[in-house]
Parts: C-alpha cells; sequence; structure tokens
C-alpha cells in the first residue's frame, strides 16, 4: 500500500492508497477515513461503493459522510468503481460500460475477463488488505449508490454474515430486467440470463438469499426511478419473503449527492448500530 494523501479531518484522518492488485491485475485506488478512535484501538469498517461513472472521489467530497463516521467512530473504506489503467479494457464512448461502470461482478467474458474482477476485489482482497495494515476489525457492513447500491446488495447477499447490516441509495435492485444491467451483464458475464440471476438482488431474494438487515433509500425525484431502478420489484421481494428491510420512498429527492447527503448520516447510525450493538 502507498500512501499518497493525508488529510486531517473530524478529528480523524482521511487517506488515499495505490496498490497493485492481484484480482484485478492493475493498480488500484481507494481512500479511506480513520476516526480519533483508531489512533488507540481497532475500529469496526464500513464500505461504500459508488455508481456509475464515479470513483473513490466523490463520496468523499460530496456526501460528507466523515462528519458521521467521526461521530460513530467507523472506519470508512471507498473503494474506486472499477480497474484502471492503459491495458484495462473499456468503451470511451460509454459512460455505463468499461471504466467507471464495473458493475461489481466477476466477468467471465473477453476482454473483460482479466480486469473486470470487482466482488472479488471488494469482498476479497481489499478486506484482507484493509485488515491487514490498517488499525480495523473485521466486523463489516456495506453501503453503496445506485450501481454500487447493486454492488452492497449482492455482496451481502452472496456472502451470509460477511456483513453486519447492508443499506443503499437508489439501487439498481434488478439490474437483469433494466438497460444498464443488460448493457453490462451481456458484455462481462455473457448470453446466459440464467447467470445473470446470481447478480441481481432481487433474483438472489427470491432464490432465499439470507440477507442481513437492510436501508433502501429511493428518491421520489430521480430520473431513474421507473427506467432503471426497480424499486417497486425491490419493495415486493422483500415484503413477500419477510426480510428485516426498511426501504424509504423519500419525495422529490433525486440522483445526485445532494440525496446521498440528506441521508447519509442516518444510513452510517443504522450500521453503527448493527457494527457496535
Amino acid at each position: 500500500m502507498n500512501n499518497t494523501e493525508k488529510v486531517k479531518e473530524f478529528g480523524g484522518w482521511l487517506q488515499r492508497y495505490e496498490h497493485t492488485s492481484d484480482v484485478c491485475q492493475c493498480d488500484m485506488t481507494f481512500s479511506v477515513y480513520l476516526p480519533a478512535e483508531a489512533e488507540t484501538a481497532k475500529v469496526p469498517v464500513l464500505y461504500y461503493l459508488s455508481g456509475l461513472t464515479c470513483t473513490d472521489d466523490n463520496v468523499r467530497t460530496k456526501a460528507g459522510a466523515q462528519r458521521y463516521a467521526a461521530e460513530h467512530g467507523l472506519a470508512l473504506v471507498m473503494p474506486d468503481t472499477s480497474p484502471r489503467g492503459d491495458n484495462v479494457a473499456d468503451e470511451a464512448d460509454r459512460y455505463d460500460l468499461g471504466k467507471g461502470a464495473g458493475f461489481y461482478v466477476n466477468a467471465t467474458q473477453a476482454p473483460w475477463l482479466p480486469h473486470y474482477q470487482m466482488f472479488d476485489y471488494i469482498n476479497k482482497e481489499l478486506p484482507d488488505l484493509i485488515e491487514t495494515n490498517l488499525p480495523v476489525t473485521t466486523d463489516r457492513s456495506i453501503c453503496g449508490h445506485s450501481m454500487g447500491g447493486h454492488g452492497a446488495i449482492i455482496s451481502a447477499l452472496k456472502h451470509p454474515g460477511r456483513y453486519r447490516s447492508v443499506s443503499a441509495f437508489a439501487p439498481i435492485a434488478n439490474p437483469v430486467n433494466c438497460a444498464w444491467g443488460e448493457g453490462c451483464f451481456g458484455a462481462y458475464l455473457g448470453d446466459d440470463h440464467e447467470q445473470w440471476k446470481e447478480w441481481d438482488s432481487v433474483c438472489l431474494l427470491e432464490s432465499g438469499a439470507e440477507c442481513p438487515p437492510l436501508l433502501v433509500d429511493q428518491g421520489g425525484g430521480d430520473n431513474f426511478l421507473e427506467s432503471q431502478l426497480s424499486f417497486p420489484a425491490l419493495e415486493a421481494v422483500c415484503k413477500s419473503k419477510g426480510i428485516d428491510a426498511t426501504l424509504r420512498l423519500q419525495p422529490d429527492y433525486d440522483h445526485s449527492y445532494h440525496f446521498i447527503a440528506s441521508f447519509i448520516g442516518e444510513h452510517i447510525a443504522f450500521h453503527a448500530k448493527h457494527l457496535k450493538g
């Protein structure tokens, strides 16, 4: 881990690191906020997964999350959304495929397979790196926005017991049935739609996947609500399966970080309750 930035915030430190990823076969960047408590003891961790077109920089500069992480004594880990580098496959004329759009799956198709292994990176390699090198415990929760909300929920569903809680802002909840998901899944995973279901929150819940306590906020004024996000489908499956879920439709809020900043404090308090309870 190469520390490239260190900034004092709210009594703790916001840091950025680069490292060579064995899983993604390229150099990766992530940010970490460590609260003041981490100076003397290990602290639990909240992972935050960002959405399409983002890097680790979006959430750490726009959401105001570090203030709440400091209040609750949590480490906040903010990874990138995809592999990067000159040799990494990309679709330069598309924002929703390639760099910035890893979709948190493990690609099985060329030319994406060598680098686009974001699921294993987020759930195995990065936590191992964090827990080995930084003052954190193995108590983890996970959160995300849009594509990152999809990534957070499938991470919790596909790794029962790994995360104490999961939350999402405007998640792409049923990607097998929306243009964003169909475009990326077809490229990364191939033509077998049954395989796609293994990376879809609604499908995983329908098949009986175990889910930790779940909090979802969705903006009622979100331009992508009807076309991409499938909030009603997520509501329906949580209700039918008796999932411990709080799903809130917030009137008039859009898809932006204005929306996230309005509720990030409640999400971090939700995770702190489960990480420290």
